[in-house]
């Protein structure tokens, strides 16, 4: 049960969150400002949250991390649908690479979760020297183009939001365990600022105009830093032998190809309707 239901968890999660991004973004392009459907989409991919919430609480960040990272994948068919079209061969071929990488991936790791858990100090010390390395970002970010603008501000969501992964587990498990008392602890109060800057940095890169570079970015850089805390912080591992560990990092190198293609493809149908709308709307001013 400790790894199919938060597994579950997690495939929810990956939907909810792919339906509610495509129905904010097809009500954004319609009325390009907050009505009724963007708040319909926000609150399925809150709802999706709290499916991801649920599966880090019971499951390990190994497990359910790479699994809501499909929601890359089902956000395909979502969008095909609202365009009226079939998903195009290289969308069909990618997605086939990316769920046969998470399939091999988990099936050889079959990751557990760990029962150890970080001091408060600890956690301080070391999401505070990552932030410090963000600022140094977002600083560069400044002082940068347009392009790297946007990579280093789509860097610094990922690491939040990243961040605030290690932070949700930890703070579902003092919920299960103590539920008032998960209030009086410092990792709630982090979890409030990671997930606030994450927001933010999110909208800078997207501000950017180059969806193209920051979506990859952030998506990779999410995975990676969850991934990456969970091993350091929480003692997560994978309980293979050396082989088996190499091949392991090919099966992840290959994922996170198929996330960057996939987000790539859905950053550029992303610019070609921002594209469409604007000479529409160049045309209605032209033609009386």
């Amino acid at each position: 049960m400790h790894s199919w239901v938060p597994a579950l968890l997690s495939i929810l999660a990956a939907v909810l969150i792919a339906g509610g991004t495509v129905m904010r973004q097809r009500a954004s392009h319609a009325s390009g400002a907050i009505g009724r459907g963007w708040w319909i989409g926000a609150t399925v991919a809150l709802c999706g949250f709290a499916a991801q919430v649920a599966a880090l609480g019971l499951g390990s960040i190994l497990l359910v991390q790479p699994l809501v990272v499909l929601a890359i994948l089902f956000a395909l068919p979502m969008e095909a649908w609202a365009d009226h079209r079939w998903p195009l061969k290289p969308e069909w071929t990618w997605g086939a690479v990316l769920v046969v990488c998470v399939t091999v991936f988990l099936a050889i790791s079959r990751p557990e979760p760990s029962l150890r858990r970080p001091g408060g100090l600890l956690m301080v010390v070391t999401i505070g020297a990552v932030i410090v390395v963000l600022v140094g970002c977002v600083l560069a970010a400044e002082r940068s183009n347009q392009h790297y603008k946007a990579l280093l501000y789509g860097v610094t969501a990922g690491a939040l939001f990243g961040m605030s992964a290690l932070l949700v587990k930890t703070i579902a498990y003092q919920f299960i365990h103590d539920f008032v008392g998960a209030f009086l602890q410092p990792e709630f109060y982090m979890f409030l600022v990671v997930a606030a800057g994450g927001v933010v940095a999110q909208q800078r890169a997207f501000g950017a105009g180059e969806l193209q570079t920051s979506f990859p970015a952030l998506t990779v850089i999410e995975l990676a830093v969850s991934m990456g805390l969970g091993v350091v912080l929480l003692g997560e591992n994978l309980n293979v032998s050396v082989p088996t560990a190499l091949f392991l990092g090919v099966v992840l190198a290959l994922m996170v190809r198929a996330v960057l293609e996939l987000a790539k493809l859905a950053a550029v149908r992303a610019d070609e309707a921002n594209c469409r709308t604007r000479k529409a709307a160049a045309d209605e001013v032209v033609v009386p």
